[in-house]
């Protein structure tokens, strides 16, 4: 039997890391990308530590040209983890249209560059793609607005591609972490720079700030969801959703089960008064 392959994106931290050190254990063939790969040393690190493998090369999700020279390079693929994205803390009238466009350009554009490139070696493999969201894109959430809304479109164009990927044997599933211990998470505290300019809002974000420290005290860790998303991907029949955690699935379950949006707006009204 061969060895498959899989391509991760984000690798050079975080869930993206210790998801490219557990397929890379568990038999894959991995190719580890990060836009800067002179941040590949924690990476090659682990994977020395773990005895394993990994392939690393340079891709920026938001450069289409980065993108299609990096898949010029793969001859097979098996599978295909989108994970490389990027947090954002703000609300919209502090914040130009660019800033949101600059998220939506990371988290959801830069997923569809590279789920589009993929989906011929894909399909010719007869592969899966699993992309990594959060439970942001199943529930709005104060001072999130614009990570959201992108999570939210990866959600719904994942769920409209699902069923027709299917017809040409390509598996389409989303893996929804809640709170994660990474760089990601500690990148939050970077909202407290904008407290001073909060102005009207600086009561809301400090609410929002303090429960959010809260809620990442007991998160879930980097090696627990990359463990998941190894399972999803040995999967015979993989689920379209997975959520991560007990957390993330009683948080998603709000909304899943929230037919008129109240008990959604009841609870992230308290996070912010």
């Amino acid at each position: 039997m061969r060895t498959k392959t899989v391509l991760i994106t984000g690798t050079s931290s975080g869930i993206g890391l210790a998801t490219a050190v557990a397929a890379a254990r568990s038999g894959w063939q991995v190719i580890a990308t990060m836009r800067d790969t002179a941040k590949a040393g924690p990476l090659m690190a682990a994977a020395q530590e773990a005895g394993a493998t990994v392939d690393v090369r340079s891709l920026d999700v938001t450069d289409p040209a980065s993108v299609e020279a990096c898949l010029a390079g793969v001859d097979r693929l098996d599978a295909l983890v989108n994970n490389a994205g990027a947090g954002h803390v703000g609300t919209l009238e502090q914040e130009s249209i660019d800033d949101v466009r600059a998220v939506m350009e990371t988290n959801f554009f830069g997923v569809l560059h590279v789920t589009k490139a993929a989906l011929p070696l894909l399909r010719a493999g007869k592969g899966r793609v699993l992309t990594v969201t959060s439970v942001g894109g199943v529930i709005g959430q104060p001072f999130n607005e614009a990570y959201c809304a992108a999570k939210f479109a990866v959600e719904g164009f994942m769920e409209s591609l699902a069923p027709v990927a299917a017809t040409a044997g390509v598996a389409v599933s989303v893996v929804e972490p809640g709170a994660v211990a990474s760089e990601f998470v500690s990148n939050v505290g970077l909202a407290d720079t904008a407290l001073e300019q909060a102005g009207p809002y600086a009561p809301a974000l400090s609410a929002y700030l303090d429960r959010t420290r809260g809620a990442f005290a007991g998160a879930q860790t980097p090696q627990d969801v990359a463990a998941q998303i190894v399972d999803l991907l040995a999967a015979e029949r993989p689920a379209f959703r997975v959520l991560t955690s007990d957390a993330a699935r009683a948080f998603a379950g709000t909304k899943l089960k929230d037919l008129d949006g109240s008990a959604v707006q009841t609870l992230t009204n308290t996070w912010v008064g």
